[in-house]
């Protein structure tokens, strides 16, 4: 009998790959345009987070986290080319302040602490893209962070054990997630009006 929760992981995992078509279709048609910037500190972070929540127990739970960890990995490398060509310094800020936030991470030895400091680095990886979503909406595809906000509903029911460890980091990809794709949809409409 197969255990629900490797079930529910399993298929987390696969609509989270899954979420990410849409976005690699738009990269090659051109019709999105990565902020490099992000796309660099999400990889490094879901990989860090991977370890943290693994360590914590997390189980099959991690599996979309380590498939995005891959993917955002690709568009960071594909952001070259296809990526967007309006970096700010607001933009250059966020990336320094998560590179060093990313270093005193690998140097605390507490998973309580890490997991929060790649939470707010996360979120401040997230700023750049933000500002380009509201800015520029036609240049992201609203689809890849619905289905990656549901991804991470489904990895929160697959987690073996429960902690601050293993659901902080699901928790705020929900919620940035659905805010970057509430960003998009609704600045899209606006600029039909």
């Amino acid at each position: 009998m197969i255990n629900i929760k490797f079930l529910i992981g399993i298929i987390a995992g696969i609509i989270g790959g899954l979420s990410f078509i849409p976005y690699f279709r738009d990269i090659f048609l051109q019709k999105t345009k990565p902020h490099m910037y992000t796309w660099l500190i999400w990889s490094l972070l879901q990989g860090t987070s991977v370890f943290i929540m693994l360590y914590g127990g997390a189980g099959i739970g991690v599996l979309p986290f380590v498939v995005g960890t891959v993917l955002c990995g690709s568009i960071f490398v594909l952001s070259f080319k296809y990526g967007t060509k309006n970096i700010t310094l607001i933009d250059t800020i966020c990336l320094i302040g998560a590179l060093i936030a990313l270093i005193f991470y690998i140097f605390l030895h507490d998973p309580v602490a890490s997991i929060i400091l790649v939470v707010l680095i996360d979120f401040i990886g997230f700023i750049p893209t933000f500002r380009k979503s509201y800015i520029e909406p036609q240049t992201e595809t609203a689809s890849t962070y619905l289905v990656s906000a549901i991804s991470s509903i489904l990895a929160i029911f697959a987690l073996l054990y429960y902690s601050l460890i293993t659901i902080l980091y699901p928790i705020t990809l929900i919620l940035t997630d659905m805010t970057c794709w509430s960003i998009i949809v609704l600045r899209r409409k606006n600029k039909l009006i």
